[in-house]
């Protein structure tokens, strides 16, 4: 019995699917090329092309529908826990971090496994959410967005000081909450195009993925809000109905 009607078919989704994980891999890289060159020709903070970078990487959450194969979307994240090890002070390969200078300088800025804790964080969701785009983007746009406001605004305006286990801004957690949940509910929009659910039925778990967000990055000490924001935002989504 031949196995080609079966078996083409097959090979040719594998084939798809490989582009666009090949695709995504691009796309980082680009991204981490422009962070790297960004901070000289628009004469911005190295902190500010390091919120580019996060910015840019959770946008990759819209790329999940688009796989149908379920492990490919924790491949496009999984290698670059590796690479982020590589490119900080912890490396066990000094002259790796030094041809992965772009990445190591933007690390350099804030905690130095904060890369490498984003990386895991996406890793983990793509792992046990691909199958629901929009809950490994309750974990990620938050800290892409939310975070990267809340830095940029506290870092700027922030007036009203606060202190519980890092120096955080009244201003900076407002901006931490409306990125958050601007980020997320708008992503709903485009996610419904793919998966049933009501949006009207999203408005309260966004509000509380928004929340709890905000509450985790103002307890976090810095680059612990990488782990602390994605896994806490998809607890609260999940426990509040929206991952229905």
């Amino acid at each position: 019995m031949s196995l080609e009607p079966h078996g083409e078919p097959m090979l040719e989704e594998f084939a798809a699917n490989t582009l666009l994980m090949l695709l995504c891999y691009g796309y980082v890289l680009v991204v981490i090329f422009m962070s790297s060159r960004i901070e000289k020709l628009f004469d911005i903070s190295r902190k500010s092309s390091r919120k580019f970078l996060h910015a840019m990487i959770g946008n990759l959450p819209f790329v999940i529908p688009f796989f149908t194969i379920g492990f490919f979307p924790f491949f496009v994240a999984a290698p670059f826990v590796l690479v982020t090890i590589l490119a900080s002070p912890y490396t066990p390969f000094k002259g790796v971090r030094g041809k992965l200078k772009g990445l190591s300088e933007i690390s350099s800025e804030g905690h130095p496994l904060g890369l490498v804790f984003y990386a895991i964080s996406y890793s983990v969701l793509a792992l046990f959410s691909a199958s629901r785009a929009y809950v490994v983007a309750a974990g990620v746009l938050p800290m892409a967005y939310g975070d990267s406001l809340a830095s940029l605004v506290g870092e700027r305006y922030g007036r009203r000081k606060y202190r519980l286990m890092a120096n955080k801004s009244l201003e900076g957690s407002l901006a931490m909450f409306l990125g958050s949940f601007l980020s997320f509910f708008l992503s709903l929009f485009f996610f419904s195009a793919f998966y049933q659910f009501s949006l009207a039925a999203q408005v309260v778990p966004a509000i509380a993925v928004a929340l709890i967000a905000t509450v985790a990055e103002g307890l976090s000490p810095m680059g612990f809000d990488n782990l602390a924001v994605p896994v806490l935002s998809v607890l609260a989504f999940l426990f509040s109905g929206g991952g229905l």
